[in-house]
């Protein structure tokens, strides 16, 4: 049994819609999904801040550590590594991530549930 399941992929907005390397907040599902274009490609991960408990990860600083693109909190500045959701700077801490991709010109995001 996996320690994960995922819903259906679920049409958010157009590619265009998302400027690289700035986050956009969506209502997946009836989650809450910080969006974000990089050069690395497409990344969803949960808006809510894992230590600052607040709905506010798309508007953290995107960049790059080690050549991983990378999610500073806007709060406290903890750095996520956007390809595994893992905090760079606190052991144990990490966002969930969900799956994103573009079809068609249309950016889709498939939740990913914790069991």
């Amino acid at each position: 049994m996996s320690p994960a399941t995922t819903l259906d992929w679920t049409p958010v907005c157009p590619l265009d819609a998302l400027d690289e390397d700035r986050g956009v907040a969506a209502l997946v599902d009836g989650v809450q999904v910080a969006l974000f274009r990089t050069a690395a490609g497409l990344f969803a991960v949960d808006n809510l801040d894992p230590v600052g408990d607040a709905y506010v990860m798309s508007r953290g600083l995107v960049g790059s550590r080690g050549g991983a693109p990378t999610l500073a909190s806007p709060l406290h500045k903890q750095v996520y590594d956007l390809t595994t959701g893992r905090c760079l700077d606190l052991p144990g801490v990490a966002l969930r991530r969900h799956r994103a991709r573009c079809r068609d010109g249309l950016v889709e995001v498939r939740l990913r549930q914790e069991e």
